[in-house]
């Protein structure tokens, strides 16, 4: 049975380098969500009849019906690999985003921010010579990048799989 993702060490460093927090979460999504069928199909056992000789001497239809997942079996796969590794998940997303909103005061681009807004307000602009003369668009803080890549990220997590967003959500305790 696949293992639930590991909780990575949670420090705004690790929020910023944006390299790292979506690796985390691709490959928390690839090895969890993306192989529910694989995992969920590697819990039947189809040796628990025993074999047939008689099986192999003729060419046999596939089954029609599905075959059951012993309902245990199925839980114990839920509490022990998804559940958790949708509240990793989870929980890297709401620390990460409570860093997104919090002061920063260790953001290295500040001053060249506060540089280019004092430029920006000292320029003289005349628009008939030159019509995106009054263009400005100054640098977005590591904040506010933050918050963006985190409102794509869950955005992403509810596009997954709708029903299991909706179970994330019923199940999942508020941080």
């Amino acid at each position: 049975m696949t293992e639930p993702s590991a909780t990575p060490h949670l420090t705004p460093q690790f929020c910023f380098n944006q390299t790292s927090l979506r690796d985390f979460l691709r490959i928390s999504r690839s090895t969890i969500d993306d192989t529910i069928s694989q995992n969920l199909n590697s819990l039947l056992t189809p040796a628990s009849t025993g074999f047939d000789p008689t099986s192999t001497s003729t060419r046999q239809p596939r089954p029609l019906g599905k075959r059951q997942i012993d309902p245990s079996t199925c839980a114990t796969f839920k509490d022990a690999v998804l559940f958790p590794s949708w509240q990793v998940r989870s929980d890297v997303l709401a620390y990460c985003a409570s860093v997104a909103t919090s002061p920063d005061p260790d953001d290295p681009d500040v001053i060249l921010r506060e540089v280019e807004s004092a430029r920006a307000r000292e320029r003289v602009v005349d628009e008939r010579l030159d019509p995106y003369s009054g263009r400005y668009f100054p640098r977005e803080a590591r904040t506010e990048m933050l918050a963006a890549l985190i409102r794509n990220e869950r955005s992403v997590e509810s596009i997954q799989d709708p029903a299991a967003a909706r179970f994330r959500r019923k199940r999942m305790r508020p941080v």
